[in-house]
C-alpha cells in the first residue's frame, strides 16, 4: 500500500486580498505552520511597507536589504523547513503573492550555474558606465530570447542573464531547457487556493486603505531610516519594492507626499493585476471570491457552501479538506 502523502497548502492571491487572514485561520485547526512566500518580507527592516504579519511566519526577516534574494535561494531556505515540519507532523501552509517562488516550489528550477559575485560586480560597474539599455542591447546580441522577456530597466534579471552568459558561455535560455532537480512539492498532497475580492473595485479600495494605514503607521520614517544606512539605493530589489520606491523618491524631493501616495497605490494595483494574470493561468487552483466585507461570496470547491453568509474562507477550505482527504 502506498504511503499517504502529507498535506501541504498553498494560499495565493493578489496583494491586499486577505491571504494572511485565511492562512492564520487554518494554523491551529490543521496543526500547521506558516511559511511566507513573499519577495519583500524576506528583507530585514522592511516591516510597515511589506505588511509584516503579526503571527509567526517562517522566511520573514532573513536577509539584508542590501543583498539580492532569488527563487533559488528561496528553495534552499524552504527545503530544511519542510523536512522539519514533516518530522514534527506539522502541515506546511505556504502563503504569499510571489508567484515565481510558488512556481519554483511546485515545478522546480532548471539547472543553472552558481552565482558569480565577481562577474556580478563587473556587470554593475559596466552598467554604471554604459547604462542598462546598453547592457540590454548586449544581452540581445548573445541571448535574444532572454532579452525579449526582460525589460531593459529590470536590472536584477538583466544582470543575472548577463552573468550566466559571461560565466558559462551558454545563454540563459539554453540553461532553462536543461532539466533540474525534482520540485520540492513532489511527495506532498498539495492543495492550492487563491483568494480574491469578487469585484475589482473592492480590491482597489482595500489597496488604498492599506497603503494609507501604512503611512499612518510610519512608513515615511521607516524608509528614511533605510536611506540613512548608506548601503541601499533604488537599484536594489528591496528598495524597488512597491511603496518603498515611491516614498524613497518623495524623500529625494522628486515629488510631494500626495503624489508618492498616488504612485504607490497605482503601482500596487499594477502588481495585483500581474498576480491575477499569473493566477488565471495557474493549474489545479481552487478560487475563493470574497465580498466587500472579506467573506466568501463564490468558490470553485466541489462542496456546498454551508451557511455562506457566516462562514469564513478558512471554514470553507476546511470543509473541502474534510471531504477530500486524499
Amino acid at each position: 500500500m502506498a504511503e499517504e502523502r502529507p498535506l501541504l497548502l498553498c494560499i495565493m492571491g493578489p496583494t491586499a486580498a486577505g491571504k494572511t487572514a485565511l492562512a492564520e485561520g487554518l494554523v491551529q485547526k490543521l496543526s500547521g505552520e506558516l511559511i511566507s512566500v513573499d519577495a519583500t518580507l524576506v528583507y530585514r527592516g522592511l516591516d510597515i511597507g511589506a505588511a509584516r504579519p503579526q503571527s509567526p511566519h517562517h522566511l520573514v526577516d532573513i536577509c539584508s536589504p542590501a543583498e539580492p534574494y532569488s527563487a533559488a535561494r528561496f528553495l534552499d531556505d524552504l527545503a530544511p523547513l519542510l523536512d522539519g515540519m514533516r518530522d514534527r507532523g506539522r502541515v506546511p501552509i505556504l502563503v504569499g503573492g510571489s508567484m515565481l517562488y510558488f512556481r519554483a516550489f511546485l515545478q522546480g528550477l532548471s539547472s543553472m550555474p552558481p552565482a558569480d559575485p565577481a562577474q556580478r560586480e563587473t556587470i554593475a560597474a559596466d552598467a554604471a558606465r554604459r547604462g542598462w539599455p546598453a547592457m540590454h542591447a548586449e544581452l540581445a546580441r548573445v541571448d535574444p530570447q532572454a532579452a525579449a522577456r526582460i525589460h531593459p530597466q529590470h536590472s536584477q534579471r538583466l544582470s543575472r542573464a548577463l552573468e550566466v552568459y559571461r560565466s558559462s558561455g551558454v545563454p540563459l535560455s539554453d540553461w532553462h531547457a536543461v532539466p533540474g532537480k525534482p520540485p520540492l512539492a513532489a511527495g506532498y498532497r498539495v492543495v492550492q487556493v487563491a483568494i480574491c475580492p469578487l469585484r475589482r473595485e473592492w480590491l482597489h479600495a482595500r489597496i488604498a486603505a492599506r497603503f494609507d494605514a501604512m503611512l499612518d503607521a510610519g512608513l515615511v520614517d521607516e524608509v528614511a531610516a533605510l536611506r540613512a544606512r548608506g548601503d541601499l539605493d533604488l537599484h536594489l530589489p528591496s528598495m524597488r519594492s512597491v511603496g518603498y520606491r515611491q516614498i524613497w523618491q518623495y524623500l529625494d524631493g522628486d515629488c510631494d507626499l500626495a503624489t508618492a501616495r498616488d504612485r504607490a497605490i497605482a503601482a500596487t494595483r499594477q502588481l495585483a493585476k500581474r498576480q491575477l494574470t499569473w493566477l488565471r493561468k495557474w493549474p489545479d487552483l481552487h478560487w475563493i471570491h470574497t465580498n466587500a466585507a472579506g467573506m466568501p461570496e463564490t468558490h470553485t470547491f466541489p462542496v456546498a457552501m454551508a451557511n455562506k453568509e457566516n462562514a469564513a474562507a478558512s471554514d470553507l477550505l476546511l470543509n473541502y479538506l474534510a471531504y477530500n482527504p486524499m
